[in-house]
């Protein structure tokens, strides 16, 4: 059975290993020594190169905050406090960071088959995220599929991480899969701290994702200024 969010936090957590908790920091190299040097490194390392990959495509949001309290959690927490702010009407405190949501709440469910829904949901939206300037190239497929099936991760999990790198960009699919605004605002955080603005098809997906979902543009400038923290 799969467990998405174990494997969300598996993937950022060996994106963490893979880097020495530097962050950015040397990241592309990173990501190759993690498919190339199976020898040197864990398991943990190597399936954070997975997601390296990726985000050596786009931004580097993901690192820092989501390897400190893992990866679903640094999504929740950053979307909890800007919706939270966002609703309150409240600018949101200045170099303040954001801090898991209260368990039991949409932003961080305790019951075990809405969290694996939702960082199912997240994880979809973050590949989606890093194909948003194109399609993965087919240097960077060949890498992911020569390591995929060596990661232990099992065969829903690479089932999900196939299909989803497998599937064209649709910014309307993605959108779809919000199904309360507390989860579209979880679906934008993912992608916003997975995409590069600089890139103009990066942004453009980013607002039409937004648009898709019908977030409140108050809510958006929220959420890309806890990102700023980051």
């Amino acid at each position: 059975m799969l467990n998405a969010k174990s494997l969300m936090d598996s993937l950022v957590g060996g994106l963490s290993q893979m880097t020495g908790g530097n962050g950015a920091k040397g990241l592309a190299d990173k990501a190759k020594e993690a498919w190339n040097s199976q020898s040197a490194l864990g398991k943990g390392a190597i399936a954070g190169g997975l997601l390296g990959v990726l985000l050596t495509r786009g931004g580097r949001r993901m690192l820092g905050t989501g390897v400190r309290i893992g990866g679903m959690a640094a999504i929740g927490g950053l979307a909890y406090k800007a919706y939270e702010d966002w609703k309150n009407g409240r600018a949101g405190a200045e170099g303040a960071v954001a801090l898991p949501a209260p368990e039991g709440s949409a932003f961080n469910p305790t019951d075990a088959a809405a969290a694996d829904d939702l960082a199912t949901h997240l994880l979809q939206a973050m590949i989606a995220a890093a194909k948003a300037d194109g399609e993965v190239s087919a240097e960077e497929r060949a890498a992911i599929d020569a390591q995929l099936a060596t990661l232990g991760l099992g065969p829903e999990a690479e089932a999900l991480i196939a299909a989803e790198l497998d599937a064209p960009l649709d910014v309307g699919r993605i959108a779809a899969l919000a199904q309360s605004e507390a989860e579209a605002t979880q679906l934008y955080a993912a992608t916003l701290m997975i995409v590069d603005e600089a890139n103009p098809a990066e942004k453009g997906y980013l607002a039409m994702l937004a648009a898709r979902m019908k977030l409140d543009q108050g809510l958006v400038d929220r959420l890309h200024a806890e990102a700023e923290r980051l």
